[in-house]
């Protein structure tokens, strides 16, 4: 592409994202009370987040890197049990006051918090004593914690989003607190309806307590193509798409269920429960910008089999990551050109980047070329998908600093900075600067003009 006109207006967001619970640790410090996290199952080998990157004692040192590289914006996640230890009751002061010193730190670096509410990590007693997302009570308690953050940081903090990937929900329910009953299809679509209406509750507070707040649905973006031209396997990926994408993204913006999911769940007799003002709630609140993380794309075939993932398969035509991710940088451009044409709302691109197994050489360095190939290429069909017109205002790579996965891998490295740390081995948790550190530093500072 021609890169002597530079697409990216000025005041375009740059940065990086992660969450409270890959990159805090402290994880019962500062009356912070336990977590779905701490009892997450751990394979063998991995690690949990009790020290994970040692934010919470090393933030300053960490945003000064930030500063340095020029992020304009940072996504990470408020630790709901860190404000309300048990879920529910008295908000604990010690904890908002943590991200308070945060949120400051990071607005005197001329860095804007872009904050979600809940990243995969609820409050313990909530999953045990409710079923998590599955009770309209944890609806009703994620409401107050939205509303207790939203008057404390209002003057900090304008972007938001309620939840990370809100679309796996009916994959991965065990990340809304559901611990029991879990593979009832029925349960899975009431688990959606209820973070819908979460969503929708924590959007109106937003607007009714910050002036000018925006928010967010977000969704891990899966663009999917056909393995064939035959008509059964175009049929089949448009299905996927619509189970994997859409749908979200179509209450999101339209505040009403689409047809295609409703007609589906009426005829297996599983429509999920709505309380009276569900629809107008749902209707009346939808969204000020879409915003998603993309790192593959999937091909579908048609197949007998039911379920959203059914007819997935490997797509000949793309290499994949070490992690079998297939690299889709073309997929990018797809996914924000759809997401346009079908809603017509600004686009916050909230993760995208690539893991990686690296260790430090003796320079104390990653000569990480590969990092700056993918991510080179996904920015260069970003811009494509500007000057075709799509309104994108935010680019945040995936990992700023190495973090702990969210299977507890240290190994899966997805950052401009080396954290010396391994799975089990805490080393000094030193950083270092990789060679994309200096090389994304030069991306924002020309507004992504030199890649």
């Amino acid at each position: 592409m021609n890169q002597s006109r530079n697409i990216i207006p000025k005041g375009f967001l740059w940065g990086g994202a992660v969450t409270s619970f890959q990159t805090e640790g402290a994880w019962n410090e500062g009356g912070k009370g336990p977590s779905t996290v701490d009892v997450r199952p751990i394979p063998e080998g991995y690690s949990d987040w009790k020290v994970a990157v040692d934010f919470y004692n090393r933030y300053k040192e960490d945003i000064d890197l930030f500063k340095e590289m020029g992020f304009n914006a940072y996504r990470t996640s408020i630790s709901w049990s860190r404000i309300f230890p048990d879920g529910e009751g008295k908000a604990n002061e010690e904890g908002l006051q943590f991200y308070d010193k945060v949120f400051d730190y990071m607005i005197e670096s001329g860095i804007q918090p872009v904050i979600t509410l809940c990243h995969f990590d609820l409050p313990l007693p909530l999953a045990e004593k409710y079923n998590g997302f599955a009770s309209r009570k944890v609806v009703d308690l994620f409401e107050n914690y939205a509303r207790t953050v939203f008057e404390r940081y209002k003057d900090k903090v304008n972007y938001w989003l309620s939840f990370n990937e809100q679309n796996l929900v009916l994959l991965k329910p065990e990340y809304w607190g559901v611990t029991r009953n879990q593979d009832s299809e029925a349960l899975r679509y009431q688990v959606a309806h209820n973070a819908f209406v979460a969503h929708a509750k924590a959007t109106k507070a937003l607007h009714e307590i910050i002036p000018g707040g925006q928010m967010a649905g977000m969704i891990t973006y899966f663009t999917t193509y056909p393995l064939t031209p035959k008509p059964e396997d175009v049929i089949a990926n448009y299905k996927a798409k619509e189970l994997l994408n859409d749908f979200y993204f179509d209450v999101f913006a339209s505040g009403e269920y689409p047809t295609y999911v409703t007609s589906d769940l009426k005829k297996k007799g599983i429509m999920p429960t709505f309380q009276d003002e569900d629809e107008q709630l749902l209707k009346e609140n939808t969204v000020d910008y879409l915003s998603i993380s993309y790192y593959q794309s999937h091909t579908v075939q048609a197949t007998d089999e039911e379920g959203i993932t059914a007819g997935i398969t490997k797509n000949p035509y793309l290499k994949e990551s070490e992690w079998g991710w297939t690299i889709d940088p073309i997929g990018f451009r797809v996914a924000l050109k759809d997401m346009y044409s079908r809603y017509k709302l600004p686009i916050f691109i909230t993760e995208n980047g690539i893991g990686v197994k690296e260790q430090l050489n003796e320079n104390n360095t990653v000569e990480d070329d590969y990092r700056i190939e993918y991510l080179r290429d996904h920015i260069i069909q970003m811009k494509l998908a500007m000057e075709e017109g799509v309104d994108i205002f935010g680019y945040l790579t995936w990992g700023a600093t190495d973090i702990l996965s969210s299977s507890g891998q240290m190994t899966k490295r997805y950052g401009f900075i080396f954290v010396n740390r391994d799975e089990n081995d805490m080393r000094d948790l030193n950083r270092f600067k990789k060679k994309s550190f200096k090389w994304y530093k030069q991306v924002i500072e020309t507004n992504g003009e030199k890649l």
